[in-house]
C-alpha cells in the first residue's frame, strides 16, 4: 500500500514539463508573427536553389584563394598592429567616457530624472546606430584614416558599455551606500566608495567583451575609409587578389582568435 502510494507521486515528477496553451490574444499574435517571418523570408528573395547555384562560383573562389599568397605579409601585419591599435584605444577611450555617463544615467546614482534621461537618450543613440555609420561620419569630419575608425569605436563602445554599466550600479547592494550616508558621505562619495568597488567585476567583464567587440568592428571599418586592414581586403578583392585576401582573412582570424582567448582568461583570473 505504501509503494502503491508512493509512486504516483514519483510519476508525477517524472512527467516532462509542457507548454501552457495559449490565450485567444496571445496566438493571434503568435500567428502574425509567424506571418510576417514567412513574408520576409519571400522578400527578401530566400531562396535554396540560388544557394546550390552559387555553390559552384564558392568553390571556385575559395579555389583561386588557395594557397595564401605571403608576399605583402609585412605590410598586411603592419596593418594589422593598426586595426589592433584603433580597437585598444577606441575602447579604452569610450570605457573611461562610460564610466561617468553611467553614475549620471543610473536611475539610483543620477542627480535628477531629466538628466537621467537626457543621458539615457544619448547613450541609446551611441548604441543604435550602427558603427559603420558611425565611421562614414567621422571619415567626412576628420577624413580618411584610423583616428576616424577610433573615434567610431570610442562612440559604439559608449554605448555599449554605458547601459551595462549603468545596470550594473544598479544592480549594487544598498547595505553600503546606506551606511556610509548614516555617517554624513556626501553623493559622490557613495558612488566612488561603495558603488564604482562593488559594480567594478561587472565593469571589466564589460570592458573585456567591447574590445572583442571593438576588435572584429575595425576590421570593417577600414572598408569605408576609417583605416585598418578592412582597406586592404577591400583593395585585394577588387583587384581579384584572392591569394592575398586569403592571406587578410586569416591574419584577422588569428587577430580575433588570440583577443578572445585572452579576454576570456583575464575574466577567468579576474571574476
Amino acid at each position: 500500500m505504501a509503494d502503491g502510494m508512493s509512486e504516483a507521486p514519483r510519476t508525477q515528477q517524472a512527467m516532462p514539463s509542457r507548454f501552457g496553451r495559449p490565450n485567444p490574444i496571445a496566438f493571434v499574435l503568435i500567428v502574425l508573427v509567424a506571418a510576417f517571418v514567412l513574408v520576409s523570408m519571400d522578400d527578401v528573395g530566400l531562396s535554396m536553389s540560388e544557394l546550390v547555384d552559387g555553390v559552384p562560383g564558392m568553390v571556385r573562389m575559395f579555389m583561386s584563394m588557395m594557397p595564401p599568397d605571403l608576399s605583402r605579409i609585412g605590410s598586411i601585419g603592419w596593418s594589422l598592429l593598426e586595426t589592433f591599435q584603433m580597437a585598444v584605444v577606441g575602447t579604452v577611450l569610450g570605457v573611461a567616457l562610460s564610466v561617468p555617463l553611467a553614475i549620471l544615467a543610473s536611475r539610483r546614482q543620477t542627480p535628477n530624472k531629466v538628466v537621467y534621461l537626457a543621458v539615457r537618450s544619448l547613450i541609446s543613440l551611441f548604441r543604435t546606430v550602427p558603427d559603420l555609420v558611425w565611421a562614414l561620419f567621422f571619415v567626412i569630419a576628420v577624413g580618411l584614416g584610423p583616428f576616424a575608425g577610433t573615434l567610431a569605436i570610442m562612440i559604439d563602445t559608449i554605448g555599449f558599455c554605458g547601459r551595462f554599466f549603468a545596470e550594473a550600479m544598479e544592480e549594487v547592494d544598498d547595505g553600503p551606500q546606506e551606511a556610509l550616508r548614516g555617517i554624513g558621505a556626501n553623493r559622490s562619495s557613495t558612488v566612488f566608495c561603495a558603488v564604482l568597488p562593488a559594480a567594478m567585476p561587472s565593469f571589466v567583464n564589460t570592458s573585456l567583451f567591447s574590445l572583442e567587440k571593438a576588435t572584429r568592428s575595425s576590421v570593417v571599418l577600414g572598408l569605408v575609409g576609417a583605416g585598418g586592414i578592412g582597406i586592404e581586403l577591400k583593395v585585394a578583392m577588387d583587384m581579384f587578389a584572392y591569394g592575398q585576401a586569403a592571406t587578410i582573412i586569416l591574419s584577422i582570424f588569428i587577430l580575433v582568435l588570440i583577443v578572445e582567448q585572452l579576454s576570456a582568461w583575464l575574466r577567468r583570473k579576474i571574476m
